[in-house]
């Protein structure tokens, strides 16, 4: 089944992109949920014009996008968190912790943006990817500390 996404889903595609997916995971739950609609021919249709028209603001975006990935590359976050006498973390680093860091910067943004892809046992200084838009992905440094 031929589907036009409405907003970006992880692992599947971003906005206005045509995806195939089965049939039940479309029918049952991305176009009840309101996160995409059939690619029928008229659809398609106004993809392309929406797309058309959108073409100057998404360089724009990518553009702000591509600043804001460099602001963050240089970006070194602090995270405390409860360390135990063997040094390891109680709990995990969440990606809600690392988000309110970067707010305190004046830098917003989503949680759902952010993958932590490493564990993170302890102290010490670890790495998280941000998708920031389709093309461009940052990654900002943080440092576990106790509290």
């Amino acid at each position: 089944m031929e589907i036009i996404l409405k907003t970006d889903i992880k692992g599947l595609g971003y906005k206005n992109d045509m995806v195939e997916v089965k049939p039940g995971y479309g029918r049952n739950y991305l176009i009840p949920q309101g996160f995409a609609m059939l690619a029928t021919p008229s659809n398609k249709r106004i993809l392309a014009e929406n797309i058309k028209q959108a073409a100057h603001k998404a360089e724009k975006i990518k553009t702000a996008a591509e600043e804001l990935a460099a602001k963050l590359e240089q970006t070194t976050l602090e995270i405390k968190a409860k360390i135990g006498d063997s040094g390891k973390i109680f709990g995990k680093v969440t990606t809600l912790q690392i988000s309110d860091a970067l707010s305190e910067k004046g830098i917003e943004i989503d949680r759902k943006k952010i993958a932590i892809n490493m564990p993170v046992g302890g102290e010490g200084e670890f790495e998280a990817e941000i998708d920031l838009h389709r093309e461009v992905t940052s990654k900002v440094k943080f440092v576990v500390v106790a509290e």
